[in-house]
């Protein structure tokens, strides 16, 4: 008899995100596991989204996104980076940076690749590779700064190698790439003739540093995707809106993968999405000074009950260390956490290749009102008591 399910998809699990977050339901915990905010979006983008479904935009965009959002984000990266984006020839809407993240695989990797991944990781990353046939190559990120090896880095590249992932501000870390960081990126990817697939969905999310997008650098632009979206930057993690930004050979690959994958995003809230493409530096700067915010209540919070851990400097997790309060595997501890404090976390393991680098590890996420973050604080003092 044949097998019953395919072979590669004995190579990974479900999402252990999404997981903990039907076990924080279960137990009715506080959830600090996955990354979405409890507060409200913009009522801009709201009233947008409610009037284009009144006016009946309920039927399919142009596959690739439609022309309003298109031309929005062209404008946006214009304005922000100076980039000059071909909104017909260069940018394609997908559900989510994560399915930009899947079709980018498919679009441009074959089977026998090697892309470079630094882990720490976002979770979908090795699955993104193992469904396009290719191996995901793992480079550290160095505790306790999260900081690269460059010799390490150039190590890790091989003939087989095509491209490295690249995601900052970071997931889980919170870490914000350098300049002379991404120079380093920049040169090998020239060197060798490499594919940079950069993450940049926390782009606005900043405490420190600046955000320094790869596509910008001598040379980087022809040889860069760039994927962000909407979700993290507008509150709205629910309306799967991202995309990536490719050369147009590239990006004539992406939209064929893209459109076999999920024909397209949602078109009311694509209407929708270029209303916030269009907000000024004023609601960027409300942004990072609110998360800004929230960040110092979920410090103060892990240092009072004994995690040890470095400040994020962008994007909304903290990566924490329990070696202090537990001698359990990081499962263990997060589901401890979940059933008798009544705060869920995510298993430090499900962001490392080598479960056994991530077993003292638990993620963090702080995207939550003040009231949630206050009430998580409030349980999580009882574990020295």
């Amino acid at each position: 008899m044949h097998e019953l399910v395919a072979r590669r998809t004995s190579t990974f699990t479900e999402s252990v995100i999404r997981e903990m977050t039907r076990i924080a339901q279960l137990h009715e915990a506080v959830n600090l596991a996955q990354g979405f905010p409890d507060f409200p979006m913009p009522e801009p983008m709201k009233d947008a989204a409610a009037t284009a479904i009144h006016a009946d935009i309920n039927q399919y965009a142009v596959t690739w996104g439609s022309s309003a959002l298109r031309l929005g984000i062209a404008e946006k990266y214009r304005r922000w980076y100076g980039m000059d984006v071909s909104p017909e020839r260069e940018i394609t809407v997908t559900c989510g940076a994560t399915e930009a993240m899947a079709a980018v695989f498919l679009a441009l990797l074959d089977p026998g690749d090697e892309v470079i991944v630094f882990e720490p990781f976002y979770e979908n990353y090795g699955p993104d590779a193992v469904l396009a046939g290719a191996t995901p190559v793992f480079v550290p990120l160095e505790p306790p700064h999260w900081t690269f090896d460059p010799d390490r880095l150039r190590k890790a590249v091989t003939r087989r190698t095509k491209a490295i992932v690249v995601n900052t501000p970071h997931n889980p870390t919170g870490r914000v790439l350098t300049r002379a960081e991404c120079d380093v990126i920049a040169e090998l990817a020239r060197e060798r003739d490499l594919w940079v697939f950069t993450d940049e969905i926390y782009e606005h999310i900043r405490y420190a540093g600046e955000h320094h997008p790869l596509a910008t650098w001598p040379g980087m632009r022809e040889r860069t995707v760039t994927i962000s979206g909407l979700s993290k930057t507008f509150s709205c993690t629910g309306w799967r809106l991202g995309y990536a930004i490719a050369p147009e050979a590239q990006t004539a690959a992406i939209r064929k993968v893209h459109d076999f994958l999920t024909v397209g995003a949602p078109a009311p809230l694509q209407a929708a999405g270029a209303v916030g493409m269009a907000f000024d530096a004023d609601y960027y700067n409300h942004l990072a000074l609110d998360y800004r915010a929230r960040r110092a209540m979920m410090v103060d919070a892990l240092d009072a009950a004994g995690f040890t851990f470095t400040v994020p400097e962008g994007a909304y997790y903290i990566l924490a260390d329990f070696s202090a309060l537990s001698d359990d595997d990081d499962v263990t501890f997060a589901k401890w956490m979940c059933e008798e404090v009544g705060v869920a976390t995510v298993p430090g393991s499900s962001f490392y290749h080598d479960k056994a680098l991530g077993r003292k590890l638990v993620r963090f996420a702080f995207c939550k009102k003040f009231e949630t973050l206050r009430r998580a604080g409030d349980r999580l003092a009882r574990i020295r008591s």
